[in-house]
């Protein structure tokens, strides 16, 4: 999709509004960095694989049954039809797709509430033909009832209580074992209700039961025939999660626990958020991080068209005010003295802790962040096998969806800007070999009583693998910089030592 279209004009004149001048010529300039760019293309699953999966399912391999609840609301025709037929093409049969509609019907008898698909359209009547007979306040009734699969359930709510409580009847109805949530002009990818099945018998093999599951998603356009900003997500990030809903969809959620968290009208716009966080929250209680599961594959696709949240930001700011609120309240219910802040992109947060994050947060080993040298990122969160997140960024730009420059967990942090909390000092010294020794004014261990020659990185793995090994977490802090010189010593004060 073209970078020079009318949302992104909108989103930048915005963004100027509330960064000033400098931060959007920044911004601007990695925007139209082609190095910057995300090549893709969506390829769905072959014929050949659909079938595959299909006899897969018909011999039974999985009987988890999902409830897929939509919300509608005077939803465009052909944005009903589409995303019901995504739903209806699932290679994975075991599925109900609960309705519940509060558009106006004045002419709306009582009965008519729970009502199931009827027959199928007849010789020569498409669904088109049975929509547009019905009454104006009836067609997304008679849209349900024109596929004639009893699986699909239409329930007219008594009134419209705003999008929490529309999804919370839905959401009570369901009899599924995991509840899905799918907006009523989004799409659904064929094979992912089944990849979600194949997960959790999976999962379960290893003796683990998960209780809330998502995958990769991507947009498409209002045709839905061009898609394109894929979210090609992480595994479970607890911190990144606070830095934003990166989980969103598709996401399902063992049905007893969603039933009894339900959405919260107050946190409306942001309320998927809210419900992602507390159920994070359960889970995370039951010591049990493993009960969240990724999907590393794209199976829904976020329609964009104007006056969506995806087109036009603006439309919804209350949704990103309501996120962070959503963000507090989870800071609030960990006993995290913090507050929750926007940062210059719409929609992400940043936790301002209330002095020393080390003794704030009993969960985390270690704090580190970015190690800069030649103006870009050389050093900082780093993986198992020590590759490091973001090598070779320029240290102004923000990354893929804005990574970068968020808050997030690590699995090892480069030694060279890292500060490890008192009660495992003894232990890093043990791991490297040398006393735990400070730069001046700061908490930050000084690499330079490191012997000359050490593997920087192989150090930093080892050490992150033991914090981790013992229940810890590592916190990366995009805004916690260390600037080397020349020689690779640090150039100068790492700025802040309380975050």
């Amino acid at each position: 999709m073209s970078i020079v279209n009318s949302a992104n004009i909108k989103k930048t004149v915005y963004y100027l509004k509330r960064n000033g001048l400098r931060s959007t010529v920044g911004a601007l300039r990695e925007r139209l960095d082609p190095g910057s760019r995300v090549l893709y293309r969506w390829e769905p699953v072959s014929e050949e694989e659909k079938e595959r999966q299909r006899r897969h399912a018909a011999e039974g391999f999985s009987t988890v049954r999902f409830s897929i609840v939509v919300p509608t609301y005077r939803t465009p025709e052909r944005y009903l039809r589409e995303m019901i037929t995504s739903v209806i093409n699932q290679t994975y049969p075991h599925w109900e797709l609960i309705l519940a509609d509060a558009t106006e019907d004045a002419g709306t008898t009582p009965d008519d509430r729970g009502v199931t698909a009827g027959a199928a359209p007849g010789p020569g009547e498409g669904v088109d033909s049975v929509i547009g007979g019905a009454a104006e306040g009836n067609r997304i009734r008679a849209a349900a009832e024109a596929y004639g699969d009893s699986r699909i359930r239409y329930f007219r709510l008594p009134s419209n209580g705003g999008i929490a409580d529309n999804t919370n009847q839905g959401i009570a109805l369901a009899e599924g074992d995991y509840v899905g949530l799918l907006d009523h002009d989004d799409l659904l990818a064929e094979n992912a209700l089944y990849e979600m099945a194949a997960r959790i018998e999976e999962e379960r093999r290893k003796g683990t039961e998960p209780r809330l599951l998502y995958s990769d998603e991507d947009k498409c356009d209002g045709d839905g025939t061009e898609f394109y900003d894929p979210n090609l997500k992480e595994d479970f990030n607890l911190d990144l999660l606070l830095s934003n809903n990166y989980v969103c969809h598709f996401m399902v959620m063992e049905r007893s626990l969603i039933q009894r968290l339900l959405l919260r009208r107050e946190y409306d716009g942001a309320q998927d958020y809210d419900l992602v966080l507390r159920g994070t929250y359960e889970i995370l209680a039951g010591g049990q991080e493993k009960e969240i599961v990724h999907i590393p594959l794209v199976l829904y696709h976020w329609r964009c068209h104007t006056g969506s949240t995806a087109e036009n930001p603006q439309s919804k700011l209350y949704a990103y005010e309501a996120g962070k609120r959503a963000v507090q309240a989870f800071a609030h219910r960990m006993g995290w003295r913090a507050e929750a802040v926007d940062t210059e992109h719409l929609g992400f947060y940043r936790l301002e802790y209330e002095g020393d994050i080390l003794r704030l947060r009993p969960d985390l080993a270690a704090v580190g962040g970015p190690v800069i040298q030649g103006g870009r990122i050389a050093g900082g969160r780093m993986s198992r096998d020590g590759g490091v997140y973001y090598e070779g960024l320029p240290a102004s730009y923000s990354g893929y969806l804005h990574r970068a420059a968020l808050q997030q967990d690590a699995e090892a942090l480069d030694i060279r800007n890292i500060a490890v909390r008192e009660e495992l000092r003894e232990l890093f010294e043990k791991i490297a070999g040398v006393s735990y020794v400070t730069l001046s004014g700061t908490d930050l261990f000084n690499p330079e009583s490191l012997p000359a020659g050490t593997d920087y990185r192989i150090l930093s793995v080892k050490l992150g693998q033991v914090f981790r090994e013992q229940g810890y977490r590592l916190l990366y802090l995009p805004e916690r910089k260390q600037y080397l010189g020349k020689k690779g010593r640090p150039a100068r004060k790492c700025p802040g030592r309380e975050v």
